[in-house]
């Protein structure tokens, strides 16, 4: 079966019965679908809107065991996502690799405390591990990070972790659900959970966002996986629901890489409210963040705040030499994390709530998986589909994650962003030599090709100019004002592909000048 949306609606239209409906296609969805069809079971997986569009493209883009959680006890998850990060690289090599983190010292006790903390990161990898923590001098800290403050630095330290493009690894992930006989949809909204008369679910309701059709599915198990939305999905099943997930907003912003300096990342382990802050070169950009901000409410785009910016602008100017202001924000952008809801006398610390993710049954049925984060998504997986096993009283097949390459998968490395599309890079290429006009840019500045505007409507199931400009390629989150420069060739390149008019392309371009403004300072 192709990846396009045409394709999903003809297979729900003949299909009875599904063994596994999931309602959300973010990572954690996305994970699930490709367990559930490596398994062998027949997968459904129906998403509001584009994939990756909310937490799951908005991430620090690392793959990592979390140092912070190290620090604060939580050895247990960081050695599992430690051993989750050494699969990321073996089975999706293609958009994922080891990053170099130098952290910057300034006095001898947090030099040798952090060495400590970071030698025992080490060491709870095994065999999985990807690089040797070392001390370095202050001349060897300049040399690796040659735009750091070295006013009073002593040395540092050097540490290595993992780096992936989010969006692209989503992607991924539905591609190779898809290929395995999973059925994956996009713009569909789940509108009702269908039950028995026992009052056990046995199905689902949701509606084509582009035609307005109802549809109507069984499925012996349904899986509720939408992140800062699970409440949203639990009160359709059980109308007096207590809300399970409260948001926590991460803010990054996007600069250029002259701030930095050369390929290895800073890592800022003590700010001003005893967080961590990270400034990561990623698609020859620096990414800076992230913040912790509790939240009282969840929304698909949250805007970041004032309050945020500024944060992460006045700790960068502590430890870069010549540091960015806000003319030299290219982007910035925030994600919400679903985090365990406090509890009454909680107030507002998000240190203390888990980051681990909580797997649940309802009284109905419904399986409901939230929290946890990027690097865990497979062993959330593993442990949902177990459970939905269990529920719809399936044939049980064990799980074949652990060592199953994802789509894209290819250990030859490209030059620039064709990296991240792995082994498809090729094809689309060859859209090219077919038709040279293709190879032309989008934006003099960027190496983004029409190409791949063409190749994304065909294979990569996109929908708007936004999921193109967002997600498919990441220049929003690069340059937020660039893209805007580059939306209406893309739009027409979509519109020909897609057989839309005028009109569509008008809506679309006022529709992504919008967003391009949430973007923007």
């Amino acid at each position: 079966m192709k990846f396009t949306r045409n394709d999903s609606l003809s297979t729900i239209e003949n299909t009875k019965e599904w063994d596994i409906a999931i309602i959300g296609g973010g990572a954690t969805g996305l994970g699930i679908a490709v367990d559930a069809a490596s398994r062998g079971y027949k997968t459904l997986l129906i998403e509001k809107h584009d994939f990756a569009k909310g937490t799951s493209s908005k991430s620090t883009k690392l793959v990592h065991g979390g140092v912070r959680y190290l620090a604060n006890g939580d050895v247990k998850l960081v050695i599992s996502a430690l051993k989750e990060r050494g699969l990321i690289f073996k089975n999706a090599p293609h958009v994922s690799f080891v990053q170099g983190f130098v952290i910057p010292s300034y006095n001898i006790f947090s030099k040798y405390k952090f060495l400590i903390g970071l030698k025992l990161y080490d060491w709870l990898a095994g065999r999985l591990r990807i690089g040797k923590s070392t001390l370095l001098s202050k001349k060897e800290v300049i040399n690796k990070l040659p735009k750091v403050n070295q006013k009073n630095l002593i040395g540092g330290i050097q540490y290595f972790d993992g780096q992936f493009d989010d969006a692209r690894l989503a992607l991924n992930l539905g591609q190779t659900a898809c290929e395995h006989g999973a059925t994956i949809l996009n713009y569909a909204e789940v509108t009702g959970i269908l039950k028995n008369g026992e009052g056990k679910v046995e199905g689902i309701e949701f509606v084509d966002r582009d035609t307005n059709k109802k549809y109507t599915v069984k499925a012996k198990a349904v899986i509720n996986a939408t992140g800062i939305f699970v409440d949203d999905i639990l009160k359709l099943d059980t109308a007096t629901h207590k809300n399970l997930v409260r948001p926590s907003q991460g803010t990054h912003i996007v600069i250029d890489k002259k701030f930095l300096g050369k390929e290895d990342a800073l890592m800022i382990p003590e700010t001003s409210d005893g967080r961590v802050l990270f400034g990561v070169p990623w698609h020859d950009k620096v990414l800076l963040g992230t913040t912790d901000t509790p939240l009282n409410e969840h929304k698909i785009e949250p805007r970041p705040l004032e309050e945020e910016i500024e944060f992460i602008l006045n700790t960068a100017a502590d430890y870069l030499e010549n540091p960015p202001t806000r003319k030299d924000v290219l982007s910035v952008f925030a994600g919400l994390r679903p985090l365990a809801a406090p509890k009454d006398n909680d107030g507002n610390s998000t240190k203390e709530i888990s980051r681990d993710h909580k797997l649940i049954k309802s009284d109905s049925d419904l399986i409901t998986i939230t929290g946890g984060k990027w690097t865990t998504y497979r062993k959330m997986a593993e442990e949902t589909v177990d459970m939905a096993i269990a529920v719809g009283k399936l044939i049980p097949k064990d799980c074949k994650t652990t060592h199953l390459p994802i789509h894209g998968y290819s250990t030859e490395k490209r030059a620039g962003h064709w990296q991240v599309y792995g082994s498809d890079a090729e094809k689309i290429q060859a859209l090219v030599k077919e038709n040279p006009s293709l190879g032309n840019k989008l934006h003099p500045d960027f190496e983004f090709i029409e190409a791949e505007v063409i190749w994304s409507c065909r294979n990569e199931m996109i929908y708007n100019v936004e999921d193109f400009l967002a997600r498919r390629v990441r220049f929003l989150l690069l340059d937020a004002k660039a893209s805007l420069q580059a939306a209406p060739r893309v739009a027409q390149l979509m519109a020909q592909e897609l057989g839309k008019d005028q009109a569509w392309i008008d809506a679309q371009l006022e529709s992504y000048k919008n967003l391009v403004a949430n973007y923007t300072l």
